[in-house]
């Protein structure tokens, strides 16, 4: 795989085209409830391999975060593109991060 929308894109055709027997076509068939609950579950996996010093461990964690989201886009029908034009509307908003008022009582 080349980059993330490569994966995105082959994901979008295993929705398609399924691939009887594989992890993607089982998700897509349990549908959203079941890869939500995966999208969950792994982000609390990197969030503990992020805690310990196992840099394998995160990536590896990681990349299964990636790969439930890109599934989960694609059964809800956002395209990578939109997700790209988001970030990208969010460049250089950061550095104004310093003049945002403080959050009081949460």
């Amino acid at each position: 795989m080349q980059n993330m929308e490569d994966l995105y894109q082959l994901i979008a055709q295993r929705q398609k085209n399924p691939k009887k027997g594989s992890y993607t076509d089982y998700l897509f068939t349990e549908g959203l409830d079941k890869i939500l609950k995966k999208v969950g579950e792994e982000s609390t996996e990197v969030v503990v391999a992020a805690k310990n010093p196992d840099d394998d461990a995160l990536v590896y964690e990681t990349a299964d975060l990636f790969y439930h989201v890109l599934v989960l886009l694609v059964q809800r029908g956002v395209s990578f593109d939109q997700i790209k034009a988001e970030l990208a509307k969010r460049e250089g908003k950061m550095s104004d991060f310093k003049d945002r008022p403080k959050i009081k009582n949460l």
